[in-house]
């Protein structure tokens, strides 16, 4: 059984930081794929980040490139997501997800490619 923890969420002014983090539980290969998806009020979850374990590789939303980073505690099972320069726009419930990243094919950036979800952290950031 595959659990995942999200925290690090909280209020911050617009150009502050946070750092959020993800906790996973279980089999460390059905996570060895993991991403951050958002939901503002009113609108559809979207994709902001994710790292692939296997092959190194990570992804970002245009909208976060440059301000946001997504890092691994491959010991841990933690994945973190730093998030610098925050805009009012950031404010939303932050979902961590997972997958296993044996499944190359699989779109990192769709939400249907996860099998795994957190129950999601309020990101609040105040102009």
């Amino acid at each position: 059984q595959v659990q995942l923890v999200e925290s690090g969420g909280g209020l911050v002014q617009a150009g502050g930081s946070l750092r959020l983090s993800c906790a996973a539980s279980g089999r460390t290969d059905s996570t060895s794929a993991m991403g951050w998806f958002r939901q503002a009020p009113g609108k559809e979850r979207e994709f902001v980040a994710a790292l692939n374990s296997l092959s190194g590789n990570t992804y970002y939303a245009d909208s976060v490139k440059g301000r946001f980073t997504v890092s691994r505690d491959n010991a841990k099972n933690t994945v973190f997501l730093q998030m610098n320069s925050l805009k009012s726009e950031d404010t939303a419930v932050y979902y961590c997800a997972a997958y296993p990243a044996r499944y190359y094919s699989r779109n990192a950036y769709s939400r249907a490619t996860y099998d795994y979800w957190g129950q999601g952290t309020q990101v609040t950031v105040s102009s």
